[in-house]
């Protein structure tokens, strides 16, 4: 078997259909890249070389040199769902500290973070750990990623 053709292209999630040539499955630091080797769930590998930095969410897909898709996946990984009766207050203080979110119906889930759940706790928060798939909000500063950012002198970003 010789080497993988690069997957040079990525295909947002609902603007692309058809078969795909394999599934990746990725935790949300893995999903996170612009030059990697990477191993399909079945055991073979794509070369993801992309322009720039990206973001991949789970429903993407990476588009080789010959037209193949990869699709990728969101892998289970350890997460914290934050439940209470003031939501939006707690959303508030995880944002406040730049962290990343996703934000469902009836709670927040957050990475396990020991710091953040000891402050959360004393915010009246009723934590939940579990096992699965983190696909946190965007955000204003990238398309999937919450990115620490200057404030400046004034609370404006620095340009």
């Amino acid at each position: 078997m010789g080497f993988p053709l690069p997957a040079r292209k990525v295909l947002r999630a609902g603007e692309w259909s058809g078969p795909v040539a394999g599934r990746v499955t990725l935790s949300y630091d893995e999903r996170f890249l612009r030059r990697k080797r990477l191993v399909c769930d079945d055991g073979r590998g794509v070369l993801v070389d992309l322009a720039a930095t990206t973001s991949l969410e789970a429903g993407d897909a990476l588009e080789t040199d010959d037209g193949q898709r990869i699709e990728v996946a969101a892998a289970d990984e350890p997460v914290v769902q934050v439940r209470g009766t003031a939501l939006a207050r707690l959303a508030w203080h995880i944002g406040n500290r730049h962290t990343p979110c996703q934000v469902a119906g009836d709670h927040l889930v957050i990475r396990q973070d020991h710091v953040l759940e000891a402050m959360l706790l004393q915010l009246g928060a009723q934590l939940v750990h579990v096992i699965a798939p983190f696909r946190p909000e965007g955000g204003a500063y990238g398309h999937g990623r919450t990115l620490g950012h200057d404030h400046g002198p004034h609370g404006f970003p620095h340009v």
